[in-house]
């Protein structure tokens, strides 16, 4: 049996019916929240939880129950699916912050045995490194350089996304960095 007797869906607010309308329409959402959007307002209309699931193409009440439940405890933050399973982020903030110092002291070709970072390098750093992280994985360091605004160039390794050194005439060596990287990257 569904949540339908237990958990009815919460009146909405004018703020909420309006975001709820909005997104229900748009072309460029993603379909996952079009979906429960279009469902809420369905069920916030009168209709039943079988009629507003059949409306979005789904089989089962359950699914709707449960969107509404979560509608009524989360508000419009419900409409965004949650994790979608697979393993819990093992690292948190500081063990980010443990990457990105490894990755910002140049490697020494003596003890690195390389000038350069790449990601399974910087691995075996971290993993040797007794203040390390034991089972940090590529995707891991990849994912933390990348949230931080490091891209992966090639043949000049992990750069500051928007920022390059530059050999001018009369100047030498100079850094230049593009003020848009932040709005191109985003």
């Amino acid at each position: 049996m569904s949540r339908h007797q237990k958990d009815p869906l919460r009146p909405l607010t004018a703020d909420e019916r309006q975001e709820l309308t909005r997104l229900s329409r748009s072309l460029s959402a993603p379909a996952a929240q079009v979906e429960r959007a279009r469902a809420l307002l369905a069920i916030a209309e009168g209709a039943s939880y079988t009629v507003a699931a059949h409306q979005v193409g789904r089989r089962h009440n359950e699914t709707i129950s449960a969107w509404v439940s979560r509608f009524n405890r989360e508000g419009l933050a419900a409409v965004r699916p949650g994790h979608g399973g697979g393993p819990r982020i093992r690292y948190g903030a500081e063990a980010q912050q443990r990457i990105l110092a490894e990755w910002a002291h140049m490697p020494q070709r003596d003890q690195d045995g390389t000038a350069t970072w790449s990601l399974s390098l910087l691995q075996k750093a971290l993993r040797k490194a007794p203040d390390g992280l034991p089972r940090v994985s590529t995707y891991t360091i990849w994912r933390t350089l990348h949230e931080a605004g490091l891209s992966w160039q090639k043949s000049r390794t992990w750069c500051e996304t928007g920022v390059a050194m530059r050999k001018r005439k009369h100047a030498g060596v100079v850094r230049v960095s593009d003020p848009d990287a932040a709005v191109k990257r985003g």
